[in-house]
């Protein structure tokens, strides 16, 4: 057995930054598998770091790293960093994962329950002064039944000193003044130590802890099992945590343990394969306790049959020599107690012991014993027929047998028989289905119609096409593909062959497209060749029907230019409607006394425009007017 003490002190690491006190601060690192990987910082608002941990290389694989130092009051950030890239992830690659905690009086100041944060995760912390915990009243004297652990101020509610004794009422020496149970407070434990291959635990160790103390213990022999004995007390709880060096690492599958009571019962049991490294398994020791069961016997030291382990009497004591052979019922006299007379005389003996059942009621009743042999046969009816449905092979008394009938005893099968009382392994499970042949739906595999038969309906089943059928459930070949484009047969861009819109359709816009006309539309898309508006440059400017594609007008100014070139008269018009028949005549004339003149007579002298044989009109009124070209 191995005992150390645990009175390990952690000191606080103190640093100088400004005034104020140094706080402490605990930083827990759970590492996964791999532990190089994993290092931490805290720094303060200037970026300086002030505490770092880690790579840690020469660790075991899971080992917990608790760091106690201490900071001043401010503001930190804590940042752990992961040289691979997966964080403390280790179940990605069929391990644990791991967790950081950073915690200052009694406050957990960053939780890290994330594992997978990738190569580094920063969390802001504000370090403060502990804010000491508030009082908590009760009893602080353990001797007193309102005696409370938690407490931390006494109140004076100790009112009740504990009387130990045993308070169970059914044993021999309950106490009827005791108020506190008297345990037994400490007992012998076993340990297993287990190892899967035998070839010892290469420095790793269990250790177990209770109160203030611990124990370890290591497998240092070849084996599969090595036993130590452990003095726990009780009733306490206790715990145990496996340890594991770095050397060891690959083989913590191979080690287990066992704890068992002084009474043989297992009350932890981690078999190898199933033991994690810096896991606490918690256990209870107990003891039992200073209760005395009933001992029935005789109490007299002074009787033949005085028995030692006695505490209660049940008047069996006797004093007279007798028969010590075991062969006469005189030596018989108190077996029911186990007492047999050893200290008497041959002389006593008269009677010859005829062993036997004497029970009358019992199936094998000896009327011959006098000595009953305990072994005494209740009467068991039945039937003793091994070919009958109800055989008995416990019987001993024959009864009423029945005939075995085979069949399906299922009540929710399909050929359920009521008269079998034998199963014979042919029930048939009822198989819902439609059972018409002539359906869709049809399973021939059914048994049972369940009335939810569906008629063949064709058409297309196929939903990429244009007529699916969500209803159909027969393809008969009719599917039609989707042909997209516009389905309106008033726009531009109408397809007679689609048959599904895909909203592309342009509206219709009809007018002159004709950039030299004067109504040209730029947003016409539809030519309207017989809207167009040629302005003839008259001086009447554009209008109706002042239009060189009117056909009357162009022949009025063809005819008449003053229409043209000087105004649209009345003259002017009524020729425009003799044009168009809404005007039957006569035509109309504009000149009086009117002859024809050169161009000299106007111009006083010879001009290419005589050349061109232009003809002019001299009125009466001076002015001149062209005709025509001849």
């Amino acid at each position: 057995m191995k005992k150390i003490l645990l009175l390990t002190i952690l000191p606080f690491l103190m640093f100088a930054q400004g005034p104020g006190p140094c706080v402490p601060i605990l930083i827990n690192i759970n590492l996964d598998q791999y532990p190089s990987e994993t290092n931490w910082d805290i720094k303060d608002n200037y970026g300086s770091i002030v505490l770092s941990g880690g790579p840690y290389d020469s660790v075991p694989s899971y080992q917990p790293q608790m760091i106690m130092n201490c900071l001043p009051v401010g503001q930190f950030t804590f940042t752990i960093y992961d040289q691979y890239g997966d964080g403390l992830q280790g179940s990605l690659w069929g391990g644990n994962d791991g967790s950081y905690y950073v915690i200052q009086c009694g406050d957990t100041l960053v939780y890290g329950n994330v594992p997978d944060f990738g190569t580094d995760s920063t969390h802001m912390l504000m370090s403060d002064t502990c804010i000491p915990p508030p009082p908590i009243p009760g009893c602080m004297d353990e001797d007193y039944l309102e005696f409370d652990p938690a407490a931390t101020v006494d109140n004076g509610s100790c009112f009740t000193l504990k009387i130990y004794g045993c308070t169970d009422s059914t044993m021999f020496n309950y106490d009827s003044l005791a108020n506190h149970l008297d345990f037994v407070d400490q007992c012998d434990y076993t340990l297993i130590l287990k190892d899967l291959l035998g070839n010892a635990w290469i420095g790793s160790y269990l250790e177990i802890r209770q109160g203030d103390t611990a124990y370890q213990f290591q497998m240092d022999s070849l084996g599969p099992e090595q036993h130590f004995d452990i003095v726990l007390d009780a009733p306490e709880p206790f715990e145990v945590e496996f340890f594991v060096v770095q050397q060891a690492s690959g083989t913590t599958i191979e080690c287990g343990f066992e704890i068992i009571n002084p009474i043989g019962n297992t009350i932890i049991d981690i078999p190898p394969t199933q033991l994690d490294a810096f896991v606490v398994y918690p256990g209870f020791a107990y003891c039992g306790d200073g209760c005395e069961s009933y001992i029935l016997g005789c109490l007299d030291t002074a009787a033949v049959n005085w028995n030692f382990y006695a505490n209660t009497s049940d008047s069996s004591c006797y004093y007279l020599p007798g028969c010590t052979s075991p062969a006469y019922l005189d030596y018989h006299v108190d077996t029911t107690n186990n007492i047999f007379r050893d200290y008497h005389v041959q002389d006593s003996c008269l009677v010859l012991a005829m062993f036997g059942c004497m029970d009358s009621l019992a199936f094998n009743y000896d009327s011959l014993a006098n000595v009953d042999n305990g072994g005494c046969l209740p009467v068991v009816t039945g039937c003793m027929d091994a070919f009958a449905f109800n055989y008995n092979s416990n019987a001993n008394t024959p009864d009423t047998c029945i005939q075995i009938i085979y069949g399906c005893m299922s009540s929710i099968a399909f050929n359920y028989d009521s008269l079998a009382n034998t199963d014979d392994g042919s029930c048939i499970e009822f198989i819902y289905g439609c059972t018409d042949s002539t359906m869709f739906n049809f399973n021939p595999l059914a048994n049972a119609d369940d009335s939810g038969c569906t008629p063949f309906i064709l058409g297309c089943t196929d939903p990429s096409m244009f007529n699916y059928d969500v209803l159909t459930n027969t393809e008969d070949f009719s599917c039609i593909p989707f042909l997209y484009g516009c389905m309106d047969s008033n726009a531009l861009n109408y397809d007679s062959t689609a048959n599904t819109d895909n909203e592309s359709c342009i509206e219709i816009v009809v007018g002159c497209m004709d950039q030299s006309a004067y109504n040209y539309n730029s947003y016409a898309n539809f030519d309207d060749s017989f809207s167009c508006l040629f302005d003839a440059n008259c001086i009447s400017g554009p209008g109706n029907p002042y239009w060189l594609n009117d056909d009357c007008y162009a022949w009025v100014i063809d005819v008449d230019e003053y229409c043209c070139d000087v105004e649209w008269d009345e003259i002017c018009q009524l020729t425009y409607n003799y044009c168009d028949s809404t005007y039957v005549g006569p035509l109309p004339k504009r000149f009086i006394n009117k002859k024809l003149i050169s161009i000299t007579d106007i111009l006083g002298r010879p001009s290419n425009i005589i050349k061109n044989k232009l003809l002019f009109y001299l009125y009466d009124d001076g002015t001149v007017e062209r005709k025509i070209k001849l």
